[in-house]
């Protein structure tokens, strides 16, 4: 099983080198992808076996700028992805797209049917305390969950500066909601990982942006020992939530993969201390 591998101090220097989203129509979903999003297409389909599972699995591969994502489907497909999978929930796993005009990027979205809001009123500018960013956060037609992310002016990454003809130029991380950041930062410490930012974000903005009443989030970013862009970003909302039952298998379309290049030996399956999936290759 996946969660009985364990990381060590051996791993290579690790990037985040492709996010797979588990797709009930790969197909279909990669041209939603590039008509709303501005995603490219890189490869055809191709069949494959995944011989852990003896299930036939078809790859779309895309790009956003430097940035791949692969749509995986299968020809016996998983559960769909839950209706109402809150901010907190282990099973909440977001990817941030960065984006040069936030009303370009949002005006292309609203004009591609499917897509449904996380953020209950429209893109949201956070305090400065919360890095001052403007974000928006939504579901794609199969329910995974992105987001929007506009840096303030004079605080632009250098990965992002120059933009291009495109709103849409890239993602900027992976965030994973975790029960306890202290395990998740041990884990990925093991990986090579270290914690780059940290940040407790509460407020009405970022109420409206999770759709989480009273949010009470820390929010730690954590960079790949390999390259900086894309990174992984831990989200631990304080609060008695009741987090059982939120667990998918691999073939259901919440069943996000990390994928890392830069591993040292065979490709290793993992599973963090809260379930989400990492492959290193």
């Amino acid at each position: 099983m996946t969660g009985d591998v364990k990381p060590d101090s051996g791993a290579g220097p690790l990037r985040l080198d492709r996010i797979r989203l588990v797709s009930a129509d790969p197909e279909t979903l990669a041209r939603y992808f590039t008509a709303a999003l501005g995603f490219t297409r890189v490869t055809s389909t191709r069949p494959l076996v995944d011989r852990r599972t003896t299930f036939g699995e078809t790859v779309v591969s895309l790009r956003l700028g430097a940035q791949a994502v692969d749509l995986v489907g299968f020809d016996r497909p998983g559960r769909p992805y839950p209706d109402v999978v809150p901010g907190w929930s282990p099973l909440f796993q977001h990817i941030a797209i960065v984006v040069s005009d936030m009303a370009a990027a949002v005006s292309r979205l609203s004009a591609t049917p499917g897509w449904r809001p996380i953020s209950t009123a429209g893109p949201e500018r956070l305090p400065a305390a919360s890095g001052g960013v403007t974000a928006f956060k939504f579901r794609d037609p199969e329910g995974h969950p992105l987001e929007f992310l506009a840096f303030p002016p004079g605080q632009v990454p250098e990965a992002w500066r120059g933009g291009g003809p495109d709103p849409c130029l890239g993602l900027d991380h992976s965030a994973i909601s975790v029960t306890d950041t202290a395990a998740s930062l041990a884990f990925y410490a093991g990986l090579g990982f270290r914690a780059a930012s940290r940040s407790t974000n509460v407020g009405p903005a970022q109420a409206r942006l999770d759709g989480v009443p009273d949010p009470h989030v820390t929010v730690t970013g954590l960079r790949p020992p390999g390259a900086p862009t894309p990174h992984v970003e831990l989200l631990d909302y304080a609060g008695e939530f009741s987090r059982g039952g939120h667990v998918c298998d691999d073939r259901d379309i919440a069943a996000t993969v990390l994928v890392f290049a830069g591993a040292d030996g065979a490709p290793r399956h993992l599973r963090d201390p809260d379930g989400h999936r990492l492959r290193l290759t």
